[in-house]
C-alpha cells in the first residue's frame, strides 16, 4: 500500500505553478515558499489531498507583501485604535502611491535647489487652522509633546494640573513619557479641581511651561473645575495645550472637544494633537503656534530623529486640501439612512439567526468619550465573530451580552456584498 505522504508534490513541482510564479515576483519567494509548505504539512497530515497543494498554497498568501490584512471594520468605533485609527481618504490613498517613487520632497523642481521638507503640507495645516503662526509636524501626538518637553524644559520644569496626568494608551503615561525628556513635572491641584493660582503658586525661575492637557479617554463629573488656557496665558510662561484629538476648527458635533484654533486664540503658544484622529489622516503628531517656538522646535536636534517620511507628508496634505474624510462621513452618517442600508444586507442574506437591533456607536481613537452616535446593527450569534475575523476579507465586530454586533457605519457601502457573503458562509 502506498504510503499517502509520498504523493505529496515536491516543493520545487508546486512552486512551478504558474500562480505561484506570479506570486514569487509580486511577494517575494520566501513567502510562497512558506505557504506551500504549510500547504504540503497539512496533506501529510491527511487534512488536505496532495493534488490540492498548490491551490492551497495560493489561497493562503497574503494580498500584499506588507504583512497587514485590509480588514472592514464593523465595530461601531470610528477610531479604532486597533484597527488603525483613521481610514484614509481615497486621495491620500492615492498621494501615498503617487510619493511612494522618487519625489520632490526636498526639491525645488523650478530652480534644482534643495528646498523646505514637506512645504505643501505644511502651508495646507497652516491654511487650515491661520491663527497659528507656524506649524510644524512629527511622527505622532506623543512626539509632538516630547520634542516640546525637550526643547523648552529639559532639566527645568513642567507644570501640570494632577488631574490632567493621564495615560496614553498601551501603558504608556504622560508622567513618564515627559520625564524621559530630562524635564521635572511639579503637579498642582487635585484630580477633580485645579485653580489658576494653584499655577502661578508653583511658577518660579525654573518653569519651562505650562502645559494644558485634554483628558479625550475620560470624564471626570461632579465638583470640578480647571484653569482655562486664556488664565494660564497671563502667568506670563509658555502655554502648551495638548487637544490629543485633531480637531483643527470648532464642530458642532462635538461641542466638548476642543481644537487647535479656539486654543490659539484663547492665547496657547502651542497647540499639539494627532493626525490620524478626528483629522481623519494619516499618524503624525501637528503642531501648531507661535513662529518663533515652531521655528525653535524645528531646528531642535531631536526633531530629525521624529519627522515624518514622504508618504505621511503626501497623505496628510491630501487629507487637509482634499474632499471629505471616510472619519467626517462615518461620524456624520444618518440613523435614518444606516437602517436602511442595514436592513437591504439583512434582506440579501436572506433567512437565518440574523436580527436587526439599534444600537449606538462612538468616536472612539481616545476623542469626545460622551458622544453616542445612534446607530443600527446586524445582531448574529457571537460564534460568528472568529470565522468573519479570519475570513477573506476579515470583517471586524463587536460583542455585546452574547450577541455579535455588525455595524456598517465605517464599511463603505459598496463592500455591503462582502458582508453578505461573509455571513451567508457561516450559516452554511
Amino acid at each position: 500500500m502506498t504510503d499517502a505522504r509520498r504523493l505529496v508534490p515536491r516543493t520545487d513541482v508546486v512552486l512551478n505553478d504558474p500562480r505561484l510564479r506570479e506570486a514569487a515576483e509580486r511577494l517575494g519567494r520566501p513567502v510562497v515558499k512558506a505557504a506551500v509548505a504549510a500547504a504540503q504539512q497539512r496533506a501529510r497530515e491527511g487534512d488536505l489531498a496532495p493534488e490540492a497543494v498548490a491551490g492551497a498554497a495560493v489561497a493562503a498568501l497574503p494580498g500584499t507583501a506588507g504583512g497587514l490584512h485590509p480588514v472592514l471594520n464593523a465595530t461601531g468605533v470610528v477610531l479604532h485604535t486597533n484597527l488603525g485609527r483613521a481610514a484614509l481618504s481615497g486621495a491620500a490613498r492615492e498621494a501615498i502611491v503617487a510619493a511612494s517613487g522618487h519625489t520632490d520632497v526636498e526639491l525645488d523642481l523650478g530652480t534644482g535647489k534643495r528646498a523646505r521638507r514637506g512645504r505643501g503640507a505644511m502651508a495646507a495645516l497652516h491654511d487650515r487652522v491661520p491663527e497659528a503662526g507656524a506649524v510644524h509636524v512629527v511622527n505622532n501626538g506623543a512626539a509632538a509633546l516630547v520634542l516640546a518637553a525637550t526643547a523648552l524644559a529639559r532639566d527645568r520644569e513642567i507644570i501640570v494640573s494632577r488631574g490632567e496626568m493621564v495615560e496614553i494608551g498601551d501603558g504608556f503615561r504622560l508622567p513618564d513619557l515627559l520625564a524621559s525628556t530630562g524635564a521635572r513635572l511639579r503637579e498642582v491641584g487635585t484630580t477633580n479641581r485645579t485653580t489658576v493660582k494653584d499655577y502661578a503658586d508653583a511658577i518660579n525661575p525654573d518653569t519651562g511651561f505650562v502645559l494644558k492637557v485634554h483628558p479625550s479617554n475620560f470624564v471626570i463629573k461632579g465638583f470640578t473645575s480647571g484653569a482655562a488656557v486664556s488664565d494660564l496665558k497671563t502667568l506670563g510662561v509658555p502655554v502648551v495645550a495638548d487637544i490629543g484629538s485633531g480637531l483643527l476648527q470648532p464642530d458642532p458635533l462635538l461641542p466638548d472637544e476642543p481644537d487647535a484654533a479656539t486654543m490659539l486664540k484663547k492665547g496657547a503658544d502651542l497647540v499639539t494633537a494627532s493626525g490620524d484622529k478626528l483629522l481623519g489622516g494619516p499618524q503624525a503628531g501637528l503642531m501648531l503656534g507661535t513662529q518663533s517656538l515652531i521655528e525653535k522646535l524645528r531646528r531642535h536636534p531631536l526633531a530629525r530623529a521624529l519627522r515624518v517620511d514622504k508618504l505621511t507628508l503626501a497623505a496628510l496634505q491630501a487629507t487637509l486640501e482634499g474632499p471629505e474624510t471616510p472619519t467626517w462621513q462615518a461620524l456624520r452618517t444618518l440613523p435614518e439612512a444606516l437602517r436602511l442600508r442595514t436592513e437591504q444586507v439583512l434582506e440579501a442574506i436572506g433567512s437565518g439567526p440574523v436580527t436587526l437591533e439599534k444600537t449606538e456607536a462612538v468616536v472612539g481613537g481616545g476623542g469626545a468619550p460622551e458622544v453616542a452616535l445612534p446607530s443600527w446593527s446586524l445582531s448574529l450569534p457571537e460564534a460568528y465573530a472568529k470565522s468573519l475575523r479570519e475570513g477573506t476579507p476579515p470583517i471586524v465586530g463587536r460583542v455585546e451580552h452574547g450577541r455579535l454586533l455588525l455595524d456598517l457605519r465605517c464599511v463603505p457601502a459598496d463592500r455591503d456584498s462582502d458582508v453578505v457573503e461573509a455571513v451567508q458562509r457561516c450559516m452554511s
